[in-house]
Parts: structure tokens; C-alpha cells; sequence
């Protein structure tokens, strides 16, 4: 830095920075980081479990794979700078270049291949069910004829459900918060979505204790790390994964993040086969 030397220019650049910010210029440069030593990883900030922002704080599966992954490539906890990464912007964060890695429940499929790479996957995650605690009764979608079903609008899992038990009930909210006070009230009887974010809404302090992940999946959804198709860290991030797994911290974080739920990854869990870098 040279501001000591420059500091008029330095601040008349300041501020024309801050016109572009204003216009959302800084939004769309290609260059994906403040400079070489920082690196920028996009993850959900309203997943409790997996990617959650209180405040300054970021907590979350997502986030404990995003830091030691990034930690392996040599860049400091100081040195990421955590963005917002909503499912529908993914695709566009990478291209764009505004990010240099997505951790947030991003699935690989064919389809986001013709745009993103992908390394890992870090975890593999199954549709499931979340009910109250002492439900016995329901055990798998099987168990969900003529039972009320939640999930968020616009979602695929509830009608997934519905193609396979035609006589299941649903029931669509704005979020996932919202499905937990109905199910909390007995209103609906489960909720349905990826095993790991019912395993993150159920850890949280608020609802530690009243729901469970009933433990029969039902899809495979491998969550793997975004980038762009420049990127060549792929190698590297599958290394890092696969050290993160070996030394036993994927456990530790996968358990800190789930902790009281009564959540089992599938047996498919830890990965041992990731994505062919190219």
C-alpha cells in the first residue's frame, strides 16, 4: 500500500470508488478479489447449520469446510471475505467473477456443469423429513398418506413427495421458520428438504430439542464447491477436502453444526469420489 506517499490520490480514488459502489459498478468488475491475498467464497447467510450470519459472526457446515478449504490454499481467516450467495444468483457470482468459491448447499448436476466447475463434493445430503420429537408414526414418505407436508414455495422437494404419495397433504410457507411454528403447533406433520438443513433448523438454541430428522432419504444431492471455469484450484480444494475428512475436522464440524438433532449422514457420507478437474 502506498497511501502514506499518495494520500490525496489515495482519497480521491476513495471516493470515486464509493460513486461506482453507489452504482453498482463494483459489482460487475472481473477481478473476483480486493487483491491476491484475500479470496472471497460465497455461502447462504440464512441457513442455520450450514451458512448463517449474526451480525459479524458467519457459523455454519458450509462455512467450517469454506475455512479450512481455504485455509489449505494459504489464505488466513483475516484474508476471506464471506458474500452472500442466494441459490438463484450462484451461477452468475462465478461467472461474473464476484466470488471465487461457493460453499451453500450447491449441488452438482449436469445442467449448472454448462456454466460453473465444480470441486468435491464435500457432503452428500438426501431429502428427508423433519418431525416433532416424540413422532413415531411417520418413518419415511411412505408413512405420509393423508399427513400434512410443509415446505417453502417454489420448492421441488414437497412435490417431489406428492408425485410418490398422491395422498399427502401440502402445505407451502414463505420460509422454513415459518413450517417450524406449524410444526411446532401440530398444525402440519413433517416438513421436507435436504437432511442437513433440517438437521441445521432443528440445532439451533430455539429449537434444540423439540424436532428430529427422521432419517430415511430418499435422493442424493452431493454438495460440491462452486467456481468459475478459469479456476484452477480444483485439484488443490479436493486435496483440502480430503485432508479436512482424514484428519477427522469434517466430523467435528459436521457434529457441532447438527448437534441434538438426532441427524446421521447417509452412508454415503464422507465423499470418497470427487468431481475430475478438467
Amino acid at each position: 500500500m502506498r497511501k502514506n506517499r499518495f494520500g490525496a490520490f489515495a482519497a480521491m480514488a476513495a471516493v470515486a470508488a464509493l460513486t461506482l459502489t453507489a452504482c453498482g459498478g463494483s459489482d460487475s468488475g472481473s477481478e473476483s478479489s480486493a487483491d491476491s491475498d484475500s479470496v472471497r467464497i460465497g455461502i447462504k447467510f440464512d441457513q442455520p447449520g450450514l451458512g448463517f450470519k449474526d451480525g459479524d459472526k458467519y457459523t455454519g457446515f458450509d462455512v467450517d469446510v469454506a475455512r479450512y478449504v481455504a485455509n489449505e490454499l494459504g489464505y488466513s481467516e483475516d484474508k476471506i471475505e464471506f458474500v452472500s450467495a442466494p441459490s438463484a444468483n450462484r451461477e452468475t457470482l462465478l461467472e461474473t467473477k464476484q466470488v471465487d468459491m461457493i460453499f451453500a448447499t450447491y449441488t452438482i448436476n449436469d445442467a449448472r456443469k454448462q456454466r460453473v466447475a465444480f470441486a468435491g463434493p464435500y457432503f452428500i445430503a438426501g431429502q428427508d423429513l423433519l418431525v416433532r420429537a416424540d413422532d413415531t408414526a411417520i418413518t419415511g414418505k411412505e408413512s405420509l398418506d393423508g399427513k400434512k407436508l410443509c415446505s417453502v414455495t417454489g420448492s421441488t422437494s414437497a412435490e417431489n413427495v406428492k408425485k410418490d404419495v398422491p395422498g399427502v397433504n401440502l402445505v407451502e410457507q414463505q420460509g422454513y421458520a415459518d413450517c417450524l411454528g406449524l410444526l411446532e403447533s401440530g398444525s402440519i406433520d413433517a416438513i421436507t428438504t435436504d437432511d442437513i438443513i433440517l438437521a441445521g433448523l432443528a440445532a439451533t438454541p430455539a429449537n434444540k430439542g423439540k424436532f428430529k430428522v427422521v432419517g430415511n432419504t430418499f435422493s442424493e444431492e452431493p454438495y460440491g464447491v462452486g467456481l468459475n471455469k478459469e479456476n484452477d484450484k480444483c485439484e488443490a480444494i479436493n486435496t483440502a477436502i480430503k485432508k479436512m475428512i482424514d484428519s477427522g475436522e469434517w466430523k467435528k464440524a459436521l457434529d457441532k453444526n447438527t448437534e441434538g438433532t438426532g441427524y446421521k449422514p447417509s452412508d454415503l457420507n464422507p465423499p470418497t469420489k470427487y468431481e475430475a478437474c478438467s
